[in-house]
């Protein structure tokens, strides 16, 4: 069976599949990995074969440069804009790479919304992945684009369900790209789009969070599994780094990830805020975007690099101020380090909330970050031994759950494969599921 990882094409999203695909090659399986043509490197450097799709549908470096300095709704609605706009063009080059590459079955981004219409019409077996947080829009539990806490109270489901429906316009377009494209290949029939998980898979939907880290919610369809962060430490593009300038001071690392990285305010609130602590050192990764001579009122002692690499400064690290973007937030939980997030848009609200419900750190919203606000959140969690207490406890359980090797078995057994087993399934269509929209 031949088995293609389909990805959203940012890092973020990158690094975490192709560490779960390079895991399941590993175990003997054919392996392709699809997605836009400059996200080769990152297929190549996990040693997989790689297949472009979905080129010149969007311009990547436009679209770049508008979300490195867009935050909040903002920011969202133009990643998905953008989504339901190269819908229909995705799904038909998606059709054309599975026809010439004979491809039996599929890996998918639960960001890459509405391909599911594409093994569904084929008749082929396919799982969702959720590199970012997973989406629920059963009105449970807050989706995670709000940094609401977590309550079963009736008010709190009714706040629940209203964000649901104010954030509708968000995630119609795409929705209602994919059901077009669906009833006009004729699979009207075939989809309840009632169901608010009507394209996510039913053999099997694998959350790279610990259960333990999100908030409770039995209302999850039965083929929904938390495993844990799916990365191993390898297999990534190398990152050179000055590491001779380290000075053993307690570190921070501050990063505001790969993609909304433009915004020069923050970091510049970061190194004023790191500066009020003398007795540490501050590594600042901005991203592409900027240039490292625009941050000012840095600690003199301070490293502001274009990119770091990321887990070995954690395993140095005291405090990492994150935009709390989910891979980030699973890399310091995996190193037990504490943090201070600065939520920007996205899941990223959402990640917060968890952060501060599990008192594994803070938050601070983007819109009411202040030097001062952001000293102070420095400060506590620096001070309180509890936040590490806590960090230091996931990074037990995310080390005895072994999260990468977890998901690889459940891919397995939804696929119904062992080493030299090359069986051919297909999708099942029974579902249960609460309903929204």
């Amino acid at each position: 069976m031949k088995v293609a990882f389909v990805s959203v094409p940012v890092p973020g999203h990158l690094n975490p599949t192709s560490t779960l695909a390079r895991r399941f090659q590993a175990r003997g399986h054919d392996v392709v990995f699809v997605s836009m043509s400059p996200t080769e490197p990152f297929a190549r450097a996990a040693g997989m074969p790689f297949l472009p799709y979905a080129d010149n549908l969007i311009d990547s470096k436009k679209m770049r440069a508008k979300l490195s300095r867009s935050v909040g709704i903002e920011a969202l609605s133009i990643v998905w804009s953008a989504l339901a706009d190269m819908l229909p063009g995705s799904i038909d080059d998606l059709f054309r790479v599975i026809k010439e590459a004979r491809i039996d079955a599929l890996v998918i981004d639960e960001g890459q919304f509405g391909l599911g219409v594409v093994p569904l019409h084929l008749g082929i077996p396919y799982v969702n992945i959720s590199n970012s947080f997973h989406l629920d829009f059963t009105g449970y539990t807050p989706l995670c684009i709000f940094d609401w806490p977590h309550a079963s109270s009736p008010g709190a489901l009714a706040r629940n369900r209203s964000g649901l429906e104010q954030t509708r316009y968000i995630f119609d377009p795409c929705r209602n790209a994919a059901r077009a494209y669906a009833e006009r290949i004729g699979l009207k029939q075939r989809i309840d789009w009632n169901d608010p998980f009507a394209l996510i898979s039913k053999l099997a939907w694998i959350t790279q969070s610990p259960q333990e880290f999100d908030f409770e919610n039995p209302q999850w369809p039965s083929q929904f599994h938390y495993t844990g962060p799916f990365h191993d430490g390898t297999g990534r593009i190398p990152t050179d780094f000055p590491w001779d300038r380290l000075t053993g001071e307690p570190l921070i690392y501050a990063s505001l990830g790969t993609v909304q990285n433009g915004l020069e305010s923050i970091f510049n609130t970061i190194g004023e805020a790191a500066a009020q602590y003398p007795e540490t050192q501050l590594v600042l990764s901005i991203g592409p975007s900027l240039d490292p001579k625009s941050i000012h009122s840095l600690p003199s002692n301070a490293l502001v690099v274009r990119y770091a690499p990321q887990q070995e400064l954690l395993s140095r690290a005291t405090l990492c101020i994150t935009h709390a973007g989910l891979n980030t937030t699973l890399e310091c939980l995996t190193h037990g380090v504490p943090m201070v997030a600065i939520p920007v848009t996205n899941d990223q609200p959402g990640n917060a909330a968890k952060i501060a419900h599990t008192k594994t750190g803070d938050f601070v919203p983007v819109q009411k970050l202040s030097v001062s606000r952001l000293s102070r959140l420095i400060g506590q969690v620096m001070a309180d031994p509890t936040y590490r207490q806590n960090a230091m406890r996931f990074k037990k359980i995310i080390a005895d759950t072994n999260g990468l090797e977890k998901a690889v078995d459940l891919l397995e057994k939804a696929f119904k494969l062992s080493s030299g087993n090359n069986q051919k399934i297909t999708q099942s269509s029974d579902r249960e599921a609460s309903v929204l929209f």
